[in-house]
């Protein structure tokens, strides 16, 4: 069985939602890093103010130097010791995750909290450079994606269930320009690593998705 298993892919793609069930089936804990991210960039909106901490390492320093950041077993995401799991979810946070994921302070320190969660094993993490950058050595790797289109349609509806008011172009348009950033950027860009198993769940149902991770998983 696989120990250590690290999930990567574009925005939308599913990593969480499948990852989160494959931990449950393994009886592992699962690590969401999206949403440390996003935590980092809601306290940044709110401390600073939008459009004015993007690239300030300095400023970005501040806020990581108090942030306390909390995942529990059930999904749930403490900042500062209140619940956000909602918060971090709204396409601004969202937008604000891809410019704090540029910040190398930030992936630092965030990466350090992330291997040491890692470091007792049975455990699944997700993001977008974990088999690449924060766990190299994982058990297994896999990198989920899907169609842009596909992607986009997911969050519509994961957005709408959820009462918010949503345009589905717009969301297209907002996950192509995320794809580009993350891929692009300078620190632990957004890529499939070498010995990664690629998995497109375009066309799968999210069981067909976890089946077949569980089934790498338990390979020898």
């Amino acid at each position: 069985m696989k120990k250590i298993i690290a999930v990567d892919g574009p925005a939308g793609a599913g990593k969480s939602t499948v990852s989160k069930i494959v931990a449950a089936r393994l009886g592992y804990t699962y690590i969401d890093t999206g949403a440390m991210y996003r935590a980092v960039a809601l306290k940044c909106n709110e401390e600073l103010g939008i459009g004015n901490w993007e690239r300030n390492e300095d400023l970005m320093a501040e806020v990581l130097r108090n942030v306390d950041i909390k995942l529990d077993e059930s999904g749930k995401v403490f900042l500062d010791g209140r619940e956000v799991t909602k918060e971090i979810r709204t396409p601004e946070v969202s937008r604000g995750a891809s410019d704090v994921a540029k910040s190398g302070i930030v992936r630092k320190r965030l990466t350090e909290l992330q291997r040491d969660m890692a470091r007792l094993g049975k455990v699944i993490m997700d993001g977008r450079d974990i088999g690449t950058q924060v766990l190299p050595n994982a058990d297994l790797k896999i990198f989920l994606t899907a169609s842009v289109e596909e992607r986009a349609r997911r969050r519509f509806d994961e957005l709408k269930a959820k009462g918010l008011t949503v345009d589905l172009a717009q969301i297209e348009k907002e996950i192509s320009l995320r794809d580009k950033q993350d891929s692009e950027r300078e620190i632990a860009p957004l890529a499939q690593a070498e010995d990664a198993v690629l998995l497109d769940s375009t066309s799968l149902t999210i069981e067909e998705v976890v089946e077949k991770i569980l089934q790498l998983a338990k390979e020898n």
